[in-house]
């Protein structure tokens, strides 16, 4: 059994997500008291008994669902589960930190305060009301280029999330990515639903963004994972430090190819994926991409005993 550990992006986010975890395993309170101190305020409060719409704000999601993943992490390894028992790791968006700090790569502290950066450099990057996303189901990646190129009409609409055979996100200004759903129907898509995000993530404007987050990542020490991490906008696996900050720095403004990132996980043996954290969203993704991989969510202590005891 090949293994690779997944993380989940934004949108997984639910008020309560990790309590459990923290209530049954000490390693991963400690987690949630590392990312509190690391941003200097209680995150743990709002993400356990805070308001969902507040918990949701990129800023805060970002580095929510990070510390959720990690007290997952933390709890594996109690059940004495280790990172080494992953063949590869990968996360979506968001979730390629989550990876990244699973894997040693980047510390706790330096994650939770990289991801607010990344959460308030993407918020600030477009003027609230201006960008847009949509999910496109029911047509492939080919044929939503082909739409986001027809709608653009001088204006940025692109694929941003390659995320599953039926469905791909187009991401850009608010009037091209209106224009984009209505064209992707015109052209067989089943649905064209626009996502209730608070800015155009994944396209050309979210530059300032990306220039934020190369100074952020300047400063912060990265060291060879102790796994290979598949990056989101290569859909590969990297091990070079240097590579993984230059690549963090592209994701910003490049697309999140999920759908590739799974076939490459295929293509190198991979016959499990361990959803670390909030909700089962990737999951559904992999077995829409390829049913050879077994799916299994890891994100509360029932979770963490099931997939111990089968690993054992």
């Amino acid at each position: 059994m090949t293994t690779a550990f997944v993380f989940p992006g934004q949108g997984a986010q639910t008020i309560g997500m990790g309590k459990a975890l923290a209530e049954a395993y000490p390693a991963a309170q400690a987690i949630f008291d590392e990312v509190d101190e690391a941003l200097g305020e209680k995150l743990s409060a709002l993400i356990w008994e805070g308001d969902i719409a507040e918990l949701t704000l990129t800023q805060n999601a970002q580095p929510a669902l990070m510390a959720t993943s990690m007290a997952a992490m933390r709890a594996l390894e109690a059940e004495g589960v280790t990172i080494g028992a992953a063949s590869f790791v990968a996360g979506h968006s968001l979730g390629e930190y989550s990876a990244l700090a699973a894997a040693g790569a980047i510390s706790v502290a330096d994650t939770a305060r990289l991801l607010r950066t990344r959460g308030q450099a993407m918020q600030s990057a477009v003027p609230v009301g201006e960008g847009a996303m949509a999910a496109i189901l029911g047509l492939d990646l080919e044929a939503v280029r082909a739409v986001a190129e027809e709608a653009a009409q001088g204006e940025v609409c692109q694929a941003a999330n390659d995320n599953d055979p039926t469905q791909v996100v187009v991401s850009g200004a608010k009037a091209a990515v209106e224009r984009a759903a209505e064209i992707a129907k015109e052209k067989g898509a089943k649905r064209a639903v626009m996502l209730p995000v608070s800015a155009p993530f994944h396209c050309a404007l979210m530059q300032p963004a990306a220039d934020a987050m190369a100074e952020a990542l300047a400063g912060v020490t990265i060291n060879a994972p102790a796994v290979p991490v598949i990056a989101n906008v290569r859909a590969e696996a990297v091990s070079d430090p240097d590579t993984i900050r230059q690549l963090l720095v592209e994701q910003v403004t490049g697309s999140v190819r999920w759908r590739e990132s799974v076939q490459y996980m295929v293509a190198q043996g991979v016959t499990e994926a361990w959803e670390i954290g909030a909700g089962k969203a990737l999951s559904g993704m992999i077995r829409k991409i390829d049913r050879s991989i077994a799916s299994k969510a890891v994100g509360t202590p029932e979770d963490v005993q099931k997939v111990v005891q089968n690993d054992s």
